[in-house]
């Protein structure tokens, strides 16, 4: 059997390291699995609050053709659970943090500015970023401190997102809230009848645990890096959120919406439907070449994909579920929507997109293979890549810029070639 990305990002998602001799399942038997944290406050009736829509990032200043933005990371709390108040950390106090839109080709400064009391990285998810700006995960900004980004954007039109990719600490920094929304739109992009303004819509979708007084639950070790050893294959939340709401309703017009959807889950998949057809026309790496007509679209932790629904294939007063056809019960909701109204619309989906360049496996100058495993690791149990743990000094590959390369990854339970 062919193993899907998913597969493999669900395996390469986890950053941790787990106790020895920590009672859970064993990693010596297998790739672990995904475990869920079971919340102790009542989970929330589905579709009772709407789904609120992240603030549009404006910049402090343009000149010379350069935007420059400020995020602050702070702690705030946020009503996430109907009638509870959660401690989070956000960009800007809010989760998930402001969406960015930016240009293609326009160069974009973020300054970070880190009010939290732990040290954190800004990653640019799905950028083409040079080495300094990249948010390498050792590269810190302490608290109190800020540091400038510079993100050239020379790639095309894309739905990305940004979040902290601090070293060991990257699941809990990110599940307490650390994540936002980035869009690059280009010309090729704009030219293109597709839905825009309101109905353009960056839908961050993660699932996360609550404690009985709606504090976020998280299965960390105490005082170091790591999670339990029963959690070292993901930690997975039975509470669905989608830009910060739990199973959240958006009233819609009988017209076509534009879906930006991000999975910013720490291990969970989704393989998203809403019943009827989607369109895609996009993916991590932008605008595909071409639409096609899906009945459902599958997510691993960290992916992105565009999809255009025409809710003109509705009436008035009906509902239309955007489901996880991958869970059960509760977590096999993710929203709704109400068609409520009639308005006119001017979009379309194009038979022709975008400009994709192919590349020629039989061209790669080098094939390279990556064993991904768990084993022994700083006295506990971790993640090892081709036997060892990851080093920062330490270089696993040196492609050379322009060059077309195989790389094989492996795991103990499955193989993909990219």
């Amino acid at each position: 059997m062919t193993p899907s990305r998913r597969d493999v990002l669900r395996l390469l998602g986890v950053g941790a390291v787990a106790a020895a001799g920590a009672q859970g399942c064993s990693l010596i038997a297998g790739t672990p699995q995904p475990q869920l944290l079971t919340s102790a406050a009542a989970l929330p009736k589905p579709y009772a609050v709407p789904l609120p829509v992240p603030e549009a990032a404006k910049p402090v200043r343009s000149t010379g053709g350069v935007d420059f933005y400020e995020l602050t990371e702070r702690a705030a709390e946020a009503e996430m659970l109907p009638g509870l108040r959660t401690p989070i950390w956000g960009y800007g106090g809010t989760f998930p943090g402001p969406t960015i839109r930016a240009r293609s080709g326009r160069r974009t400064v973020v300054k970070l500015i880190n009010q939290l009391g732990e040290p954190t990285v800004l990653h640019l998810h799905g950028g083409h970023t040079p080495p300094e700006s990249d948010g390498y995960p050792t590269d810190l900004v302490a608290p109190g401190a800020s540091r400038e980004y510079v993100f050239p954007l020379e790639q095309r039109a894309a739905t990305l997102w940004y979040h902290d990719h601090r070293m060991d600490y990257t699941g809990p920094q990110v599940w307490r809230g650390l994540a936002g929304m980035f869009l690059i739109g280009d010309a090729e992009e704009a030219a293109l009848p597709l839905p825009a303004g309101e109905r353009d819509l960056p839908l961050l979708i993660c699932d996360r645990s609550f404690a009985a007084d709606g504090t976020m639950l998280y299965p960390a070790l105490e005082g170091r890096p790591g999670v339990r050893e029963a959690y070292m294959g993901g930690v997975l939340g039975d509470v669905i959120l989608v830009n910060g709401a739990p199973w959240p309703e958006l009233r819609v017009a009988r017209a076509r919406y534009r879906l930006r959807l991000c999975n910013a889950s720490n291990a969970r998949a989704y393989e998203l439907s809403t019943g009827g057809a989607m369109v895609q026309i996009g993916s991590d790496g932008g605008l595909l070449a071409a639409p096609r007509t899906v009945k459902q679209v599958r997510l691993a932790p960290g992916e992105r994909a565009d999809v255009v629904v025409d809710f003109s294939a509705y009436k008035v007063g009906q509902y239309v579920e955007l489901r996880n056809l991958d869970g059960e019960g509760a977590q096999a909701r993710v929203m709704r929507f109400a068609v409520d109204r009639n308005e006119a619309d001017d979009s379309a989906v194009p038979p022709r997109l975008s400009t994709v360049e192919a590349l020629d496996p039989g061209r790669a100058t080098v094939t390279r293979d990556f064993e991904f495993s768990s084993g022994s690791m700083h006295g506990g149990t971790g993640w090892l890549i081709n036997g060892r743990p990851f080093d920062a000094k330490r270089m696993e590959a040196r492609p050379k810029l322009g060059d077309i390369e195989v790389w094989r990854l492996t795991s103990d339970r499955s193989r993909i070639t990219v």
